[in-house]
This record gives C-alpha cells, structure tokens and sequence, in this order.
C-alpha cells in the first residue's frame, strides 16, 4: 500500500511543471540549443553574432556559446565552444570560453591549446577574462589558425568581436585532430534557478564556410530544450524577432521542442531552373 502510494506520487511529480528550484541535471544547469539546417557538408569556418539583451542578476554562471563537432572523411573528433559567461569568479562577473573534448571512445579528454593573450588563472585555460557588456553585438567566429599545431593535430582559433567597437579578440587555439567542422548549434546554458529573474540573448547573421570555400547560411534552425526528464526547466522558450532568434529563461514556453524557425536575414532559398 505505502509503495503503491509513493509510485502515485513520484508520478505526480513527475508530471509537474519544473518552473522552480534547481535545474535537476547531472551538471546543475537547464541547457536549450539552436541547432542549425544546413547539408551536412565539411565545413572551414562559422561564425555568428551574439548580444546580450537582458543580462543576468543572480550570482550563477550563465553561458552562451557557438558549438561544433570536429571530423574528418571518416570519425568526428570532439567538439568545442566559443561563448561568453556571466560567471562571478571573473572581474565584472564577465568571461570569455574556447574550450572543448575529445572523441567519447578516448574518454572525453580537454582539448590541449595555446595560451591566450587575455588574463586569467592557470587552473582553467579555457576560461579568460573578457568585458562584455550587454546591449553590445560581439561576433563569434571559429576558424583555421595560421599558427602551428602539434603533429597530427589541427589548430582551430576561436575570436570574438565587438561590432560596435570594430574590434576582435583572440581568445586562443585549440588542438583537434579533425580537419574540418560539422553540426554547427548555438545554446544557453544556465545554472540558475528557474525561477530567477528572465535573461535574454538574440543571435544573428549566422554564417559558414565550406570546405571548398563556398558560403553557407543557414535559412532555419531546429529548436531543442533539455527534457525535464533530464533535469531542465519547463520555462525556457525561443522566438524570432526582425533581427535574429531569442532565447530566454523564466517566462512561458511559446515555441515547442523540435520547432523549426526561420532564421531572419538568411538568403532566400535558389530556384531550381
């Protein structure tokens, strides 16, 4: 009787909303992802624009990031991501992250990198010191490196520039031993309660390279939100505005998982002839 009465409650709980307390995942943080929709195709380069338009006030770590998978003709090789953070143990609670892991059969190592030219501690490399500032445009790019990489390797440089300054900034390079990108995807990842109050990020102008150096854009980008089986929070949701695709925590969820939205801006779709 009792265990039949805690399944009825484990049930109900189950079922409950996740609007409040603690993102119950397994890294403390309620995640939700843009992943973009273009052929999978080898890729030399992408890049896109970030802008915090409601930044944070809680004293938790919040990350916005542009993420891709390393490969080559026949395995993918880890991945990385280029974003910036609100994060409290930096000047300002501001940061700057290039950091990425290996293939999962090898266990999932830190990518090794060059040092960075930005101030940070020793203990996370990954991780330096960066003023951003809401309301500013800063552009997101991941790239070939002209500098040297370890034999075997492939040297990947990650920058981000202040549109409204004209100005970009080396984070560092990071060692891979794919020889191209894949499955580019924007997310936010947040290690706040659910409940604490909004923030808002857009992105925009999203751009890619081919390997044969053709330009890609993609025209729509597929929505994803970590399940509250997972651990994440029912009150996350997206939206396009006349300038690129918001992401937004503690407000009603409008837009529904798998959703695929337009990307404003993106070139229009070729006309066979």
């Amino acid at each position: 009787m009792i265990t039949r009465s805690w399944q009825r409650v484990r049930a109900a709980l189950a079922g409950r909303e996740r609007t409040s307390g603690e993102p119950q995942s397994a890294n403390g943080a309620s995640s939700f992802h843009l992943v973009w929709d273009i052929p999978t195709v080898p890729l030399a380069e992408v890049s896109v624009t970030l802008e915090v338009l409601v930044p944070p006030v809680a004293s938790r770590l919040y990350f916005w990031a542009l993420q891709v998978s390393f490969a080559s003709e026949r395995r993918l090789y880890g991945g990385a991501h280029l974003g910036i953070q609100w994060n409290k143990r930096y000047p300002g609670n501001t940061a700057v992250n290039w950091g990425g892991y290996g293939p999962m059969d090898r266990g999932e190592t830190l990518l090794a990198g060059s040092a960075s030219p930005l101030r940070g501690p020793r203990s996370d490399p990954n991780t330096r010191e960066f003023p951003w500032a809401a309301g500013h445009p800063y552009r997101l790019r991941i790239a070939p490196s002209p500098g040297e990489a370890p034999e075997g390797m492939h040297a990947w440089r990650g920058t981000v520039s202040d549109l409204d300054e004209g100005r970009e900034h080396l984070v560092r390079d990071l060692y891979a031993a794919g020889e191209f990108l894949l499955s580019p995807m924007m997310w936010s990842e947040v290690f706040a309660r659910c409940e604490q109050p909004s923030v808002s990020v857009r992105w925009s102008d999203l751009r890619a390279v081919t390997a044969d150096g053709e330009p890609v854009r993609p025209r729509n980008v597929r929505v994803n939100y970590q399940s509250r089986s997972d651990g994440g929070c029912d009150n996350t949701t997206v939206g396009v505005d006349e300038l690129g695709i918001l992401q937004t925590t503690a407000v009603p969820r409008r837009i529904p998982q798998g959703a695929i939205l337009p990307v404003p801006g993106a070139d229009p779709p070729k006309r066979r002839r």
